[in-house]
């Protein structure tokens, strides 16, 4: 089954809502499948792409925690954490959508072609690019930006200085959006620096990350 592709611009009813509140917006999203209203409550699990089987673990973990809570899960349809997350939430009979670096016409790296597809016909894969657009060194930190503008909160599993899950980090601080730090990350600088910061959650298990989510859109913090 092929799923439909539709275009929403920043003027549609149907452009996400918690995307519209940030500064930095795509004025053109390209979506095939179908975003619903629900997705609004959503978060992004996002890690390394050279995953280990314990890294891979916790996401699925998570993405399953995540369905059974009631958001989408949303990730980045990348080798490892990402692919992990999604494969899990479909699993667990959730939605899960992604956001990629390239146009709706590729698939990166080619072997997620099929889990694209998967996503595509039961949620949504989302493009901030024209459907042609290759991927390349500009068009992932966008990417990363556009899935921290989608969710209430990024989750970093599993990640290394040089990732970009770490870009996604400062871009969900800067969109006054939690970040949620796998306690096993505290071995590496980057992250012990980053974990300083307000608004950074270390967490040793998935409840505390929907804890945290539900007590913000409570109070208002979060509006979804």
């Amino acid at each position: 089954r092929q799923a439909t592709v539709a275009v929403v611009t920043v003027l549609d009813p149907g452009y996400p809502v918690n995307l519209r509140a940030v500064h930095d917006r795509p004025p053109i999203l390209f979506v095939a499948g179908e975003l619903v209203p629900e997705d609004r409550m959503s978060i992004a699990v996002v890690g390394s792409r050279r995953a280990t089987p314990a890294g891979l673990e916790r996401a699925e973990a998570l993405a399953r925690h995540l369905v059974n809570a009631g958001y989408t899960v949303v990730s980045g349809l990348a080798a490892g954490i990402d692919a992990a997350a999604h494969r899990a939430a479909l699993g667990a009979r959730g939605r899960t959508v992604a956001v990629i670096g390239t146009g709706l016409e590729h698939s990166y790296p080619a072997q997620n072609a099929a889990l694209q597809n998967d996503v595509a016909t039961q949620a949504a894969v989302l493009s901030p690019f024209w459907p042609e657009t290759p991927p390349s060194r500009d068009t992932f930190p966008m990417r990363n930006a556009v899935m921290s503008g989608l969710t209430l909160g990024t989750a970093i599993v599993e990640a290394t200085v040089t990732s970009g899950a770490r870009i996604q980090a400062r871009r969900a601080l800067a969109h006054g959006r939690p970040v949620f730090l796998d306690a096993t990350l505290l071995s590496q600088d980057w992250a012990r620096e980053l974990a300083q910061r307000p608004a950074v959650h270390v967490i040793s298990d998935p409840r505390e990350i929907t804890d945290v989510v539900a007590a913000a859109t409570t109070d208002g913090a979060l509006a979804p």
